[in-house]
């Protein structure tokens, strides 16, 4: 039975095996899959299950579905395919095998047998700074701010409840979005259109928090 091993940040939350023709995938919680993340829509994709086949749809989400970091309308699964919805990563299993405990890291392998412990984990953050990722610089932070590196597909940043942006990686760059609250882009109001962000653009959230986005 095919299933699907969800994970954040690299730490396994969840397993869901596909036993019905259609799962939805979404933030509501009468989804199949519940993803509780700000970047993730109320009502995001679902998976067609026909035959011996998966076929994930997205259902015109604001940030988009990604199958192994491309941006797809529908595809058809194949095992191992990674799904990024928000700052969720879900790794397809179309066969059977023994499976992740929630705490654990996941294993690219697919060698299910030996969970990875958190402790000995490889962090991936690291790597990819070094190779050049953007990351959005805190400027709020009067010692030199710290760096939040933009691994996933979708970053959220800001306080729920005062003023909310994303940040999302697309094939032709990073864009930027307001999600709520008064959120500003070099001093301009930004709406929940994505606009692109170019090198040292500085995001202001709630009038207190400034982030520069820069490659470091």
């Amino acid at each position: 039975m095919p299933k699907m091993i969800i994970s954040v940040d690299g730490v396994v939350i969840e397993q869901v095996a596909l036993a019905k023709d259609r799962t939805t995938l979404g933030r509501r919680a009468y989804n199949d899959i519940v993803i509780d993340n700000l970047a993730v829509s109320g009502e995001h994709a679902v998976l067609h299950m026909r035959g011996g086949e998966v076929e994930i749809e997205d259902l015109n989400s604001t940030n988009g579905t990604y199958v192994n970091a491309v941006v797809v309308q529908k595809q058809v699964l194949k095992d191992n395919d990674v799904i990024e919805l928000g700052g969720c990563r879900i790794h397809f299993r179309a066969r059977n095998s023994q499976g992740l405990s929630a705490g654990s890291a996941y294993d690219p392998s697919g060698d299910y047998s030996s969970p990875i412990p958190l402790s000995s984990a490889p962090t991936e953050a690291g790597a990819l700074v070094e190779l050049g990722v953007p990351v959005l610089r805190d400027l709020s932070d009067a010692s030199g701010g710290q760096d939040l590196p933009l691994q996933k597909v979708v970053t959220t940043v800001g306080k729920p409840g005062v003023a909310v942006a994303v940040v999302t990686r697309r094939r032709q760059g990073y864009v930027a979005a307001s999600v709520m609250g008064e959120v500003r882009l070099n001093g301009a109001p930004l709406g929940a259109d994505a606009v692109g962000l170019q090198e040292s653009d500085v995001l202001e959230l709630g009038g207190a928090t400034r982030m520069q986005f820069v490659r470091v």
